[in-house]
């Protein structure tokens, strides 16, 4: 399992459950990574999507405990429940995609982490863990600086030295 995410230079995700930033490469960046895969969020960042609906062609899986059954996504309410229902797929295809609650509770089992660091402070409100300061957590891979409406961002993989079993 990993985790994607984009960061300002705080580590910050969020504010006003929203995006910090607009960023047209990271958008398309996060497109071609996950489509065609199985993502995992809590039931607010699914709120935050365009009318409250899933992604399109993705399987979405939102836990989501006490929210009702849906026919365009699969809610879980636990997360017993969440870990039978991604044993479904590999491993390698679901991604955790937010938010801060769902991020710090899944961290531990997620082999690795594509985070898109920006370089700005986004005034956020909720973060994700410092991963530079994380001693399972290194750096595998890091992208050339890119801009994108006004920012630079770069796309880092973490990789996590001893993953939980789910």
């Amino acid at each position: 399992m990993r985790a994607i995410v984009v960061v300002d230079k705080n580590w910050g995700i969020g504010k006003n459950n929203d995006l910090l930033f607009s960023l047209p490469a990271d958008m398309k960046h996060f497109r071609e990574t996950t489509t065609g895969k199985t993502v995992v969020m809590g039931s607010n960042t699914l709120r935050s999507f365009p009318g409250g609906n899933p992604l399109k062609n993705r399987v979405n899986i939102v836990l989501w405990p006490g929210g009702e059954k849906r026919e365009d996504c699969t809610v879980v309410g636990s997360l017993k429940e969440l870990f039978a229902e991604i044993k479904k797929y590999p491993r390698e295809d679901v991604f955790v995609v937010g938010g801060a609650m769902l991020y710090r509770t899944l961290l531990p089992y997620c082999d690795e982490v594509i985070a898109t660091k920006v370089d700005a402070d986004g005034g956020a409100e909720v973060f994700f863990e410092n991963l530079d300061s994380l001693a399972n957590w290194s750096a595998v891979s890091e992208s050339e600086p890119l801009e994108t409406n006004g920012y630079t961002i770069r796309f880092t993989v973490y990789r996590n030295a001893s993953p939980l079993a789910y």
